[in-house]
């Protein structure tokens, strides 16, 4: 079976056959893939996968609500915590990106509705032939992001969390899950 060549590891192909490009709506989801795209700038997604399950158990299962609470005694102990990225910027980011989402939710009803209108409601499926990083689209969510008060939401971080999120199918042509997903 023909896959993205991208999905090397075992952990890796789980995520591409099951998970990277699969449309997305769900809040708690949204924002999990919006911190962890964030968590992985500098480093491999394999390694923020490896350290998914306890970000979830951390990040109060990435409960937006939850983590705009979170003060600097919760700070302190997710610097701690060899689990996951201890990155103070990073986990800020997290802190800051959950009060900007619950404010986009408040603005448009949900944050699907706000993310998913930047390429009108269905996914963009691109020729599947060269490594894209960043596209106009990625661009104005990024700029907006910031606009509102997301960090680690730069063009390329965009991107990938759009791939992630199926607002792109940016499977490889020949990839059995690029027909599959759709889009």
């Amino acid at each position: 079976m023909k896959r993205c060549a991208w999905a090397s590891t075992p952990l890796l192909t789980s995520y591409h056959d099951e998970e990277w490009g699969v449309p997305v709506h769900d809040e708690r989801r949204l924002f999990e893939f919006l911190v962890l795209e964030g968590a992985q700038a500098g480093l491999s997604w394999d390694t923020v996968l490896k350290k998914r399950p306890r970000y979830r158990e951390v990040f109060d299962d990435f409960d937006p609500s939850k983590v705009a609470r979170y003060d600097a005694r919760k700070v302190a102990a997710l610097l701690a915590d060899p689990g996951i990225i201890r990155n103070r910027l990073k986990i800020d980011a997290a802190v800051a990106g959950a009060r900007a989402f619950l404010k986009v939710q408040a603005e448009f009803g949900s944050f699907d509705a706000y993310l998913w209108r930047f390429v009108d409601g269905e996914p963009v499926r691109t020729s599947g032939e060269q490594r894209i990083t960043r596209t106009e689209v990625s661009d104005a969510l990024s700029k907006d992001l910031k606009r509102r008060g997301f960090n680690f939401v730069g063009t390329t971080i965009c991107y990938a969390f759009m791939q992630a999120v199926g607002m792109v199918n940016d499977h490889e042509r020949g990839c059995f899950r690029r027909r599959q997903i759709g889009g």
